[in-house]
């Protein structure tokens, strides 16, 4: 029993220790989405004042596309504003996106200031629908399939590299299937 008393506290710190390590081990960006290969959440944003398209469920069926969420307050989205528009305009994947809390006048001057890449915007002022999506702040990135299901999310900014390495490869592999 006397054994007992100094093997536990011992047997406590290895296990607190290794729950440590494999912890450090994890990447903080990954954010795992209970909503992959679940369906879109059913919403409909209307469009910036002199656009003509929001966003809505029916929208995001029958082509594999992607859906930003932005907002003109945003330094990651001005960051990664080149690799939408390349996506949409050159490698021919169609972007939709979700302006996230913001004033239309500051979306639709960031637009003209940085071109408009985007097939449709949804103005979602309060953010309502975003936590629908499982948001959890801007950018986010989202890649839908043919039948308007969830099967990536990409936390921060897009990066050529994570185009090239995960989205690019699973645009490909959707359209096929």
């Amino acid at each position: 029993m006397r054994r007992l008393l100094f093997i536990l506290p011992l047997l406590l710190f290895v296990g607190v220790a290794v729950a440590f390590y494999l912890g450090f081990n994890r990447d903080p960006r990954e954010i795992p989405s209970v909503l992959i290969d679940k369906p879109v959440p059913e919403f409909a944003l209307p469009a910036l004042p002199g656009y003509q398209r929001g966003l809505a469920t029916a929208d995001l069926k029958g082509d594999v596309q992607l859906v930003n969420v932005f907002a003109s307050w945003c330094v990651p989205c001005k960051i990664e504003h080149p690799v939408i528009t390349r996506l949409s305009r050159e490698q021919g994947v169609p972007v939709r996106a979700i302006n996230h809390k913001d004033k239309a006048e500051d979306a639709i001057a960031w637009l003209k200031r940085n071109g408009d890449p985007y097939a449709g915007i949804g103005q979602d002022l309060d953010g309502r629908v975003s936590i629908d999506w499982g948001v959890y702040g801007v950018p986010e990135t989202f890649l839908i399939d043919r039948q308007g299901r969830i099967r990536y999310k990409h936390v921060g900014p897009l990066s050529p590299e994570v185009v090239e390495r995960d989205i690019l490869p699973l645009v490909k592999e959707l359209r096929k299937g």
